[in-house]
């Protein structure tokens, strides 16, 4: 090394000695964890309910044109009949809709999506979609989900047994 780098190697080395150094990261608590847990629950439900309205209709989000299917008896992205609409929306809610709301929740993607998932994971009515159930092996990727939520859920609440200790 010259001579002339001696002053300039020992004017960093202070500099860098002196510097603060950080404060380290605190830990992700148990509830933060749980939660990215619940999160990851939801957005496998979302990505299924993606396949399963691609498998029904050939598209997801919302339509510019109402999407019908077998001679108009089906509706919307995950081809509802409105009588199924309104059944599931009754328990769902306690909504009472009438067809013409029927029709327009189904075409609704959100809405249809949120009212797919009642049926699919609170009321086990996979049974509804069955071509693109056994197409896209929806039981099995239901049963994952659930035991994944599942695990989640006693996760959450042995944290909350160890924190109201």
């Amino acid at each position: 090394m010259r001579p002339f780098c001696y002053p300039l190697m020992l004017v960093l080395l202070a500099i860098a000695g002196c510097t603060k150094p950080s404060a380290p990261r605190p830990a992700l608590s148990s509830e933060t964890a749980a939660d990215m847990r619940v999160r990851d629950v939801e957005e496998r439900k979302d990505e299924m309910l993606r396949e399963l309205a691609m498998c029904e209709s050939g598209g997801v989000g919302d339509s510019l044109q109402p999407i019908y299917g077998g001679r108009g008896a089906f509706v919307g992205r995950f081809q509802f009949t409105p009588s199924t609409v309104i059944n599931y929306i009754k328990q769902m809610d306690g909504r009472v809709l009438s067809f013409k709301d029927a029709v327009a929740l189904a075409h609704d993607y959100q809405q249809a999506a949120e009212l797919a998932k009642f049926v699919i994971f609170e009321k086990d009515g996979i049974w509804n979609w069955p071509l693109c159930t056994r197409k896209l092996g929806l039981v099995q990727q239901v049963a994952e989900i659930k035991a994944f939520a599942s695990d989640v859920f006693t996760a959450r609440s042995s944290v909350a047994e160890s924190v109201a200790r």
